[in-house]
């Protein structure tokens, strides 16, 4: 298929690409800047892509331009899906990448699709608003949405938690500064959720909205411990008060038993394996 993938250079895009190109399809990023709907009609007609896997949009929860935040992840999105609407007709599987943190804090254990959102910042209203708006196009377009949890890997910028606390470890940095430590997350890897998202994107389950998770939680005294293990480098954890959300999440937890019902179990990797990757990366 003739792939295009938003957000190619970043993060997860640059592991998506291999993925895809592994399995014979043709992969295109988008140059125009997703604010501006003349620019990104005028791409789409260009590429007519058979489909799309929507990654394009500001992921850091303390970003501290709340209008850009709506203006990328909301507008941005829904100038995506016009044009692909007026202007691809060849599209047939479309996936737009939402967030777990639309959950946000929950009394229950483990979150499944059906679990009512709570979000508790404004990374987190934007994604639950871009999912609520994508809806109004479910009857026009092949689109699904996906809600990652936290996942990591190699080449993550190091304003996130994991890649932070690795490269602590790799300058054999003696103390680290932190947030909240009684917090559990789930630290996927980014090698498995590029799996996902390719088998999803030639399954085409249109119309769902799915958790890519692991369905496993670990603490941040467990990542340090394990990187300590790993390195044979000791670390002191400082909490800096600066670190400290005023709506932290604290437990975030998923269930992936529709995914898995839908395409299978994928690879999965411990996280000592995901931070021994990290770790011995340059």
């Amino acid at each position: 298929m003739r792939i295009l993938v938003t957000g190619l250079s970043g993060f997860t895009g640059c592991h998506l690409q291999p993925e895809l190109e592994s399995q014979g399809h043709t992969v295109t990023g988008l140059s125009a800047d997703l604010t501006n709907p003349t620019s990104v009609a005028t791409e789409i007609l260009q590429l007519k892509p058979e489909a799309v896997v929507h990654l394009a949009g500001i992921s850091y929860v303390d970003h501290d331009n709340v209008r850009g935040l709506y203006e990328v992840n909301l507008i941005g999105t829904r100038n995506l899906l016009e044009a692909l609407y007026r202007h691809a007709p060849d599209v047939r599987s479309i996936l737009l990448a939402s967030s777990a943190t639309i959950y946000g804090n929950q009394t229950g254990d483990v979150l499944t699709e059906d679990t009512p959102p709570n979000p508790a910042n404004d990374y987190a209203v934007s994604k639950l608003a871009m999912e609520q708006m994508a809806k109004l196009w479910i009857d026009r377009l092949p689109l699904f949405i996906v809600r990652p949890f936290n996942y990591t890997g190699r080449g993550q910028n190091i304003q996130f938690l994991i890649p932070k606390i690795v490269a602590h470890f790799q300058k054999k940095k003696p103390v680290i500064e932190l947030g909240h430590l009684d917090v559990w997350r789930e630290f996927g890897d980014v090698r498995t959720v590029v799996d996902v998202y390719r088998r999803l994107l030639e399954f085409r389950p249109l119309g769902e909205t799915l958790n890519v998770c692991t369905g496993q939680i670990h603490s941040l005294r467990e990542v340090v411990s394990l990187c300590e293990k790993i390195t044979g480098h000791t670390i002191k954890i400082q909490v800096n008060p600066e670190f400290v959300r005023a709506n932290e999440i604290r437990i975030l937890r998923g269930s992936n038993n529709r995914l898995n019902q839908l395409i299978g179990k994928s690879k999965a990797y411990q996280l000592e394996e995901t931070l021994t990757w990290m770790l011995s990366g340059e």
